[in-house]
């Protein structure tokens, strides 16, 4: 069984395994002045699922477009799932799931569906800073929402759209057509197991550690922005620390980055996320392990 992989920008990623194609997650049609990735969700002429990581726009939107388009099946969070029905995608297509399911993709081909969780945006305005940070700790959901309010995305756009910055006033447009939710949904990883190996994916950099440790892919696919989120908690370290302890609970034999390139102009930096960081921090924690860093729409062989 041959198993090929397309990076499709962000964590937006092609799965073919063997006649079965999975979406996981779908979002291809970004903010005009990010770089193109080859392919628009109008364009998918084939597609058997869409996994949803979770409901946040840049994960989500597209997921409409395919679904009505080749009939896929779409498989995410009960908020992703009603965004989903928002946008006229048919109940029948919508498989909600919260973690702990399994849902079979093709005749030798099933996924098992994780609970995760999404990065600690509130913490910091970057989405890519690989500076060590520290502190954070043990606040209440109101001191959360109060920093992001400060720190956010909605108020770097604000300062950088005032002060008369095109590319932040494309942007702003952007958002605000574009489908998804203003909550994550309860962010979700999963685990495509086939004869040939297993696929580990998830598209925000947050996790429960005893969730990860023993599932032993073949293939860990891991989101390299923001900061990490371990076990409801900020890092203490960079984003390099997160990713690595991340490899070393999965102990993949292959690794793949993903939501680390400039998917969100003039917020990401112009030649995406700095990942030498994290190849040395991945070299030092999992030397036996392989990271891919394939460019967009090349067919990466992964598995067969």
């Amino acid at each position: 069984m041959d198993i090929r992989l397309d990076w499709l920008g962000c964590a937006t990623f092609r799965l073919t395994v063997g006649e079965t194609v999975v979406f996981l997650d779908a979002y291809m049609d970004r903010v005009p002045s990010a770089p193109k990735v080859g392919l628009s969700a109008k364009d998918v002429e084939r597609a058997d699922f869409v996994l949803v990581g979770h409901a946040h726009f840049d994960h989500i939107a597209g997921a409409e477009v395919i679904a009505k388009s080749t009939g896929a099946n779409i498989i995410g969070s009960h908020e992703s799932c009603r965004v989903m029905k928002e946008q006229g995608v048919p109940p029948g297509q919508l498989l909600p799931s919260q973690g702990g399911e399994r849902h079979r993709l093709g005749p030798d081909v099933t996924v098992r569906v994780l609970p995760s969780l999404h990065s600690c945006t509130w913490t910091t305005g970057s989405l890519s800073a690989m500076e060590p940070a520290t502190g954070d700790l043990g606040l209440c959901e109101h001191e959360r929402a109060a920093m992001a309010a400060q720190r956010g995305l909605g108020s770097t756009i604000g300062r950088r759209s005032q002060s008369g910055d095109a590319a932040a006033n494309e942007l702003r447009e952007h958002l605000a057509s574009a489908v998804g939710s203003g909550q994550t949904g309860g962010a979700l990883a999963y685990l495509i197991e086939t004869p040939a190996g297993s696929v580990f994916w998830q598209d925000t950099s947050g996790c429960w550690t005893g969730v990860l440790r023993g599932l032993n892919p073949d293939v860990a696919i891991l989101a390299a922005a923001g900061r990490g989120n371990i076990d409801g908690e900020p890092v203490q370290g960079s984003l390099a620390d997160f990713v690595a302890l991340e490899a070393s609970l999965l102990q993949p034999k292959t690794i793949v980055l993903g939501h680390h390139d400039n998917w969100m102009p003039p917020v990401t930096p112009a030649g995406g996320t700095d990942v030498a960081p994290i190849r040395a921090s991945l070299g030092k924690a999992l030397r036996s392990a392989k990271l891919l860093e394939p460019g967009y729409l090349e067919g990466t062989r992964l598995l067969g």
